[in-house]
Order: C-alpha cells, then sequence, then structure tokens
C-alpha cells in the first residue's frame, strides 16, 4: 500500500511530527510504502477560490509545493493527516493544503484509506472537536474510509510525545493500516 503523510506543524521536531514518524514506522515494518510531504515547508498557497482550476485548463494557478502533494495523492491508496492544534483547528499549513484540494475535482474522490493524528497542548479531548470533524468532512466528501484518528492531548512541550503512549499508538495505527 503506498501511503501518504501529510504534515502541517512548522516545528519540525513537534509533537505531531513524531506520531508522523512513528505512524511511519509502524507502516514500514508492515510492508507499506511511505511518503511524507511537510505542508508547513511547502509553501502551499491557499485556494482563492478564482476557478481557473475549473474553467481554465484544469490546474491551479498556483504552481507551488502542491504540484508534488497532487502527485503523491494520486499514487496514494491512504492519506494521514497529523496536525497540532493550536486553535481548536487543524494547523494552518495544512489547512491551506485541504483548501487545494478543490482543483483536485473528481481526481481526489479515488477511493482510499485516511488517518488522523492530532497533538494539542490542552488536556480537553473537546478543543480537537474542530480539526477531528474537518478531518472526518473531508474523508467523507471524498468518499475516503476512515481507517483511524488518534487525539493526543496534555503535550505541551515540543517532544513530549516522544516515549509516551501516543506515539506507541500512532505506531500501531501505522501497522495495522
Amino acid at each position: 500500500m503506498n501511503i501518504l503523510i501529510l504534515t502541517g506543524s512548522p516545528r519540525p521536531h513537534g509533537n505531531s511530527n513524531t506520531l508522523a514518524d512513528r505512524f511511519a514506522a509502524g507502516a514500514e515494518a508492515a510492508g507499506h510504502t511511505v511518503v511524507r510531504l511537510d505542508a508547513a515547508q511547502a509553501g502551499v498557497h491557499p485556494c482563492v477560490a478564482c476557478e481557473h482550476c475549473h474553467n481554465g485548463e484544469g490546474v491551479c494557478v498556483f504552481h507551488d509545493g502542491f504540484d508534488a502533494i497532487r502527485k503523491a495523492l494520486g499514487e496514494a491508496d491512504a492519506v494521514v493527516f497529523a496536525s497540532p492544534v493550536y486553535y481548536f483547528g487543524l494547523s494552518p499549513q495544512l489547512t491551506a493544503v485541504l483548501s487545494r484540494f478543490y482543483a483536485c475535482g473528481e481526481e481526489a474522490k479515488a477511493p482510499k484509506q485516511a488517518a488522523l493524528l492530532v497533538t494539542l497542548a490542552d488536556t480537553a479531548v473537546a478543543t480537537a472537536e474542530a480539526a477531528v470533524l474537518q478531518f472526518r468532512k473531508t474523508a467523507d466528501y471524498l468518499g475516503w474510509a476512515i481507517a483511524g484518528e488518534l487525539v493526543a492531548p496534555g503535550l505541551y512541550g515540543p517532544e513530549e510525545a516522544k516515549g509516551s503512549p501516543f506515539a506507541e499508538q500512532a505506531y500501531a495505527l501505522g501497522k495495522n493500516l
């Protein structure tokens, strides 16, 4: 299985990236191929609703990091979203990527599995509800089967996920996908 992991943290060694690493290790241990693309480093411009992708040549007017993401998305059997929750939702970097799915049209609706890894400093899982709902609605709209969700609260420091039970849960999710 080809798995695309899209990360949304601007912190290279942040907690959601740690969970993405552990997920990838589990998936690779199970024999899957993993491609990881970091939205925060990709410089993806958000959709501006210009409609060029639907009225023009079928491509977005912006040629940036999303070009590689779109290619990897088309080759993936499963897509994993890994993001910190800073203010209730998915990170702005990952949200910019999701907004550009609009340019993919029906091509994004190919059958896939999807998983979510979110981390948050708050100890209340409810703080991540908007992020989880955005993930679920995106998967539902695209017709993707949800393979798993991991919400990891109480991770304030940038390396608190390392060695945590959440790291092992991410590994297990990747291995069992």
